[in-house]
C-alpha cells in the first residue's frame, strides 16, 4: 500500500443553523475532492458555533438521530473519500453534549468516533468568556485508526496544549495527528503556528488541523489558518484567514525519517516526583 496520499482541510465560518453549515461544508469538501484530497477533514463545530448554549443543548440530538451524520456519511460514500468531520455536538444527557468527531469511511460507514477531551474553560482577555464543561461531558479516551496509508490520532482543539496525549497516540503508532479547531482569534495570533509545529516536532508525525475563520454569531471571532505540518515541523499549507480549502500530498516515510533522526519517541525515562530545593536558606549560607 502507498504511504503517500492527498489531505485536503476545509475552513469555514460556521453559523448558528446546522442545515445551512452541512450545505457549505459540504461544497468545500467537495472542492477539496475535486482539488485531488482523498482524505478531506472539517474543523471542530462543523454544523453549529451558536453563543446561545441553552439553544444549541435545546437543538442537539443524539448520534442516532443528529441531522448532519447522514448526509455527510452519503458524501463521503459519493465521492470514495476518508472524511474526517472535525466535530458536531452530540447529546449525551439532559444537560451536556459530546463534543465528537468523526471519522467516516468510503464506504459511509463511521470507522472512528473521538469525544474531546480537555476543556477549553478559559478567560483569555477577548471579552467573551468560555466554560467548554458547562455545556459539554469531557472524554475519558484516546482514539487510533487505521486509514489505508498509516495510522491516524484523533483529538481536537484545545487538545493541541496537552503534549503527553499526542505523545501517547505517537507512541502507540499513530504517524498523522488530526487537531480540527475553532481557536479564538486572540489566542490563536499568539499560540496556534507555534503549538502546531511543536506537536509534529515532538512526535515526528503530521498534524493537520482544520480550522474555522472569520465572524460568528455574536462576534465571536476565530483564527482560521487551517495548518498541514510536516514531521520535522515544516509548515506545509496555511489556510490564511478567509473560508476556503488547502490541500497538500502526504508522504508518510517522512515520519520514519524524522523519527530516525530524532528518536525522541523512544528516549522516555521514569522521572521521581518534583523536590523543592531551599533556595532561600541556601543563598543565606
Amino acid at each position: 500500500m502507498s504511504q503517500r496520499f492527498v489531505a485536503g482541510l476545509v475552513q469555514m465560518t460556521a453559523g448558528t443553523e446546522i442545515d445551512a453549515n452541512v450545505r457549505v461544508a459540504s461544497a468545500l469538501v467537495r472542492e477539496a475532492k475535486g482539488k485531488g484530497a482523498q482524505f478531506v477533514m472539517t474543523p471542530e463545530n462543523t454544523t453549529q458555533i451558536d453563543p446561545d448554549k441553552a439553544r444549541v443543548l435545546a437543538e442537539a440530538q443524539p448520534e442516532a438521530r443528529h441531522p448532519a451524520l447522514p448526509p455527510f456519511r452519503r458524501l463521503a460514500q459519493e465521492l470514495n473519500i476518508w472524511l474526517l468531520i472535525g466535530s458536531l455536538t452530540v447529546k449525551a444527557s439532559e444537560t451536556k453534549c459530546w463534543n465528537r468527531s468523526y471519522l467516516i469511511g468510503p464506504d459511509g460507514g463511521i470507522a472512528a468516533r473521538y469525544d474531546k477531551i480537555h476543556m477549553f474553560d478559559v478567560q483569555v482577555g477577548d471579552g467573551q468568556s468560555y466554560r467548554e464543561s458547562s455545556s459539554f461531558e469531557p472524554g475519558r479516551q484516546a482514539v487510533l485508526a487505521d486509514l489505508p496509508w498509516g495510522r491516524l490520532g484523533l483529538t481536537i482543539c484545545y487538545d493541541i496544549r496537552f503534549p503527553y496525549l499526542y505523545r501517547s497516540l505517537a507512541q502507540a503508532g499513530a504517524q498523522i495527528l488530526t487537531a480540527p479547531a475553532a481557536f479564538t482569534e486572540v489566542t490563536g495570533q499568539a499560540h496556534w503556528h507555534v503549538l502546531q509545529r511543536a506537536r509534529a516536532i515532538e512526535t515526528g508525525a503530521y498534524v493537520l488541523s482544520a480550522a474555522q475563520c472569520g465572524t460568528h454569531a455574536k462576534g465571536r471571532r476565530t483564527y482560521g489558518h487551517s495548518l498541514i505540518v510536516a514531521p520535522w515541523g515544516e509548515v506545509l499549507a496555511d489556510g490564511g484567514s478567509e473560508p476556503g480549502v488547502v490541500t497538500h500530498e502526504i508522504d508518510l516515510a517522512a515520519v520514519e525519517a524524522a523519527r530516525h533522526r530524532v528518536p525522541a519517541l523512544t528516549h522516555d525515562r521514569p522521572v521521581e516526583a518534583p523536590v523543592v530545593a531551599n533556595a532561600l536558606k541556601l543563598a543565606g549560607e
